[in-house]
């Protein structure tokens, strides 16, 4: 019988740097914590909450079951000012579309991807590269998921309070790697080979590079 875990023995292994896999592991022996590793993913001040945060992603990527009834928690957590919590939110929402026996991801659609358009890159950039794991669990929204990322056609992203187009670039990037690991999936290939070919005159070298790559595994 597995020893009860309180939250005091895991914020004393948390300040003690103890290893965040070897917690969330302990955690996935006792779930009866995971409620409260929510409640307190939602008030807490400190930085505590970033490893709360860690802690519940890790277990939504290995036993997204346990995790899936505060789904809606993770939902809320789209709108936080804080990016950190943000885009953890962005990731565990994605892992959480493997049990997702209720449809919830598909009814918070349109929220979860519209940040693709701007104005945060590692937002978008997040969004786009947890694609895969949501069109694998739901390979039928993998159309609808692909126009959403071709979105960042006309994206607008800001860096030091400016448009950048640079910015836009690194998630054109991403873009690329996002449909390398569904294209199969995607039925009207046509526009994502146009964005593809487009970026192989893209002025960052790392995204013309992808273009090239994908061009000769996908098309050529």
């Amino acid at each position: 019988m597995n020893k009860k875990l309180s939250l005091k023995t895991i914020i004393r292994q948390i300040n003690q740097k103890e290893d965040i896999n070897k917690i969330s592991a302990q955690v996935i022996k006792n779930p009866v914590i995971i409620k409260e590793l929510v409640e307190q993913l939602k008030i807490e001040k400190s930085s505590l909450k970033f490893s709360y945060e860690k802690i519940l992603r890790l277990i939504s990527e290995k036993t997204p079951e346990l995790v899936y009834p505060y789904f809606d928690d993770f939902v809320k957590l789209l709108d936080s000012e804080n990016n950190f919590l943000k885009w953890g939110a962005i990731l565990t929402i994605a892992n959480l579309t493997s049990v997702d026996s209720e449809n919830k991801f598909d009814k918070i659609f349109r929220k979860y991807y519209l940040p693709i358009e701007g104005p945060a890159m590692i937002t978008a950039a997040n969004i786009i590269g947890s694609s895969r794991k949501i069109v694998s669990a739901k390979p039928y929204l993998a159309n609808k998921i692909t126009k959403e990322i071709l979105k960042v056609q006309k994206a607008e992203y800001i860096h030091k309070g400016k448009l950048s187009s640079e910015c836009k670039n690194v998630v054109c990037g991403h873009a690329i790697d996002s449909f390398a690991m569904f294209y199969n999936k995607i039925e009207n290939k046509k526009p994502v080979r146009d964005f593809t070919k487009q970026q192989l005159n893209n002025s960052r070298e790392a995204v013309k590079k992808k273009a090239e790559k994908f061009f000769k595994k996908f098309i050529t």
